[in-house]
């Protein structure tokens, strides 16, 4: 875990949007900040490599650069406006789904996401946990309620950065719709 990913709480006056309307990307080129409402934001710089993780009212967004090779991998609203040029990866966020992608150089991404449907208990007990998490580090994003619940939903963003390997643990929660999704992703150097 680095050093300058200390450990935040934060409470946004906005409410996500439900699961169905989210979709998995990746971009082989950076993109606007504009174009993201971000509550949060990290950099990190090591190895030969820079990553920005932030925090979005829809989920995250990690930009990562070695050299000339930029790789942004973002978990936005489908009615977000992003572009389609150099769009390496898109998927709707719904099940299992796993990929990987090898770059020009030897660099090679991967990614793997999971949306899992739970009980309203063990859902409330899902989101104290991550907060438990969250006092120890990473970056912990709270929501409004939607007022279906009493609970609002959270992000949570886990970052692990090695030499050679950078990864991203991130968990997002829907309370409307009892669900957390997990996404895990790697960045690796030759």
């Amino acid at each position: 875990m680095s050093a300058s990913l200390l450990t935040e709480i934060h409470t946004v006056l906005s409410v996500r949007p439900k699961i169905a309307e989210l979709v998995f990307q990746l971009y082989g080129r950076s993109l606007h900040p504009e174009l993201f409402e971000i509550c949060q934001s990290r950099t990190i710089t090591r190895g030969g490599y820079q990553a920005t993780i932030q925090i979005t009212n829809a989920g995250h967004l990690v930009a990562w650069k070695y050299g000339d090779i930029i790789l942004t991998e973002v978990a936005a609203a489908t009615h977000h406006p992003l572009p389609q040029k150099r769009r390496l990866m898109s998927y709707r966020l719904k099940g299992d789904r796993s990929d990987q992608l090898e770059c020009r150089g030897g660099v090679c991404y991967e990614m793997a996401f999971s949306l899992e449907p739970t009980k309203p208990e063990r859902f409330i007990s899902y989101q104290k946990e991550l907060t438990l998490q969250a006092t120890r580090h990473g970056m912990l994003q709270k929501f409004d309620s939607s007022g279906r619940f009493e609970a609002g939903a959270m992000s949570y963003v886990s970052v692990d950065s090695r030499d050679k390997v950078f990864r991203v643990q991130a968990f997002h929660t829907f309370p409307s719709d009892c669900a957390v999704l997990k996404i895990q992703s790697s960045y690796r150097l030759p």
